[in-house]
């Protein structure tokens, strides 16, 4: 903090906040014309010219779902490539600690989990682990520009192209799973639960699958005493699993990014501190309150 700023925080409340929001939006300023404006230009000349457009991502798992709808807009009228990074590190000035890769975006082992999903998406030209191809877009710039990111995440894209697709439309292509036919999945990430929240009335409810990870599942398992694991051999087979459900349940995870994509009777667990992903579309519910949860979960499960 600068001496003004400091001796006007002190000394005069108002000019401190007109001073402080001054130099936020000249903050602003500096990073588009810098920084933002020359590669909005690349991107709208890459979108007139080129018939055909690679993409790169580097993760997390979520971000490279929520850039599918993006894609698929654009895929309408172009090829699309689109390459994963591995290994990407995380900037010290964003780790958080909490989560489950530690200092990189994406390890490897998923990325090979997640390109069978990828390799599945009908509007994808080409879908690999990047190695040094030839990049057009890279969708990592997101992460770049100065936004509020707790704007619904699926469209941080949009500001990338100002391209904005139809969300009430899925954009995740996958088969029904024969096994897990009609089945309520949960997928309920440690980091993010609502501390308002329990599951346990579901102890009422038959058929209750968890697909993320084993540790997760022993947790809820507490609560759902008839709670059953399925360890997913890739995403493709976790999209197929949520596809085929009667209601899937989750919080802030992949687990409902891929709901979300998929359109299928879906209740997400929002926490008030955190509230980066909301519903759009059709049989999408978000709740922050116990008898919401338990209300809203009956009439879907009644409709389906």
């Amino acid at each position: 903090m600068n001496l003004k700023k400091l001796w006007l925080k002190i000394t005069d409340k108002k000019r401190y906040f007109e001073y402080k929001n001054f130099q936020i939006k000249k903050s602003t300023k500096l990073i588009y014309e810098n920084k933002i404006k020359h590669y909005l230009e690349n991107v709208d000349r890459t979108l007139r010219s080129n018939e055909e457009i690679s993409f790169l991502h580097s993760g997390h798992l979520g971000d490279l779902i929520n850039a599918l709808p993006l894609i698929k807009e654009i895929s309408k009228t172009k090829k699309c490539n689109y390459f994963i990074e591995a290994e990407k590190k995380i900037p010290e000035h964003v780790k958080d600690g909490s989560h489950p890769f530690g200092k990189v975006f994406l390890k490897k082992k998923s990325v090979q989990m997640i390109l069978p999903l990828l390799e599945r998406q009908s509007y994808l030209n080409s879908v690999d682990e990047y190695n040094n191809q030839k990049i057009d877009i890279n969708l990592n710039f997101f992460r770049e520009l100065p936004i509020n990111f707790n704007l619904d995440s699926v469209r941080w894209y949009f500001h990338l192209t100002g391209i904005h697709p139809e969300l009430n439309k899925p954009y995740i292509e996958a088969d029904d799973s024969k096994s897990s036919k009609n089945k309520i999945v949960i997928l309920r990430s440690s980091r993010r639960k609502n501390a308002l929240i329990s599951y346990k009335f579901l102890n009422d409810f038959q058929n209750i699958v968890f697909v993320g990870l084993k540790e997760e599942f022993i947790d809820l398992k507490n609560d759902i005493k008839n709670l059953e694991f399925h360890n997913c051999k890739n995403f493709l087979e976790m999209a197929e699993i949520i596809k085929s459900s009667k209601i899937f349940i989750g919080n802030l995870s992949f687990g409902y990014t891929l709901a979300e994509g998929l359109k299928v009777p879906r209740l997400l667990e929002s926490n008030p501190d955190f509230p980066l992903v909301y519903p759009n579309g059709g049989n999408g519910y978000d709740f922050y309150y116990q008898n919401h949860f338990e209300n809203i979960f009956r009439k879907l499960y009644n409709k389906n």
